[in-house]
């Protein structure tokens, strides 16, 4: 780590994962929450959390997931099942839901309902095999579209989303628009944070020659 101009400067091949991951999602904020349901070959569904998501691409409609395995790098039951059934579902947690999103973080074992503890209701999926969250405003049924082993670690799990289900006050059926105030969803900020959507402003792009405008005072 060097000090120059008021910036420290890290060589990620100097750190260790830990030291990487803490300056990552500490610094990377906020991060939107994947809350992923998903059901095993017997038939147990299963939901956690994850903050290493987003939307990659509208064309085809693709959502990515970061997963870590667990510390004897066998996978966590999220993987497994998606790798087993080739699907899973990505809820969108609101503020309503925090609690119940931090109950199914616990480290239950693979034979446990996390919805059930939490007291959340599963519906079945209608394009795929694994339940959604009743409870949660938003909910994209996915299908397994390609897996990516960056090491031991970690997969990349990238799904193709076949259905989305959005709560009727949050989205215009005609004009494609969400109300944030609605929908409420909240991010993951560095250690136990969280924030809120509602710190919002609007900024259109302005065009090169209004930029340039702009730029000759």
């Amino acid at each position: 780590m060097t000090l120059d101009n008021g910036y420290h400067a890290f060589d990620f091949a100097d750190l260790s994962a830990r030291e990487a991951y803490k300056v990552m999602i500490g610094t990377i904020v906020p991060r939107p929450i994947a809350w992923v349901t998903t059901i095993s070959s017997d038939g147990v569904v299963n939901a956690a959390p994850y903050s290493f998501f987003n939307c990659l691409s509208a064309d085809p409609p693709i959502l990515a997931l970061g997963v870590e395995n667990k510390p004897d790098r066998s996978f966590k039951d999220t993987a497994y099942n998606i790798r087993m059934t080739e699907c899973f579902t990505v809820n969108i947690v609101d503020r309503a839901n925090v609690e119940a999103m931090s109950a199914t973080a616990a480290g239950f074992a693979p034979e446990v309902n996390e919805l059930e503890m939490a007291g959340l209701t599963a519906i079945a999926g209608d394009r795929v095999a694994c339940p959604r969250i009743a409870e949660a405003p938003v909910a994209f049924e996915c299908e397994r579209y390609l897996g990516i082993a960056v090491s031991s670690a970690r997969e990349i799990i990238l799904g193709r989303i076949v259905r989305a289900h959005i709560r009727q006050d949050i989205i215009d059926p005609v004009t494609f628009y969400s109300d944030h105030k609605q929908l409420d969803a909240l991010g993951r900020m560095g250690g136990n944070g969280y924030s809120g959507t509602f710190d919002y402003f609007d900024l259109p792009t302005p065009s090169a020659e209004e930029v340039t405008q702009r730029k000759r005072g």
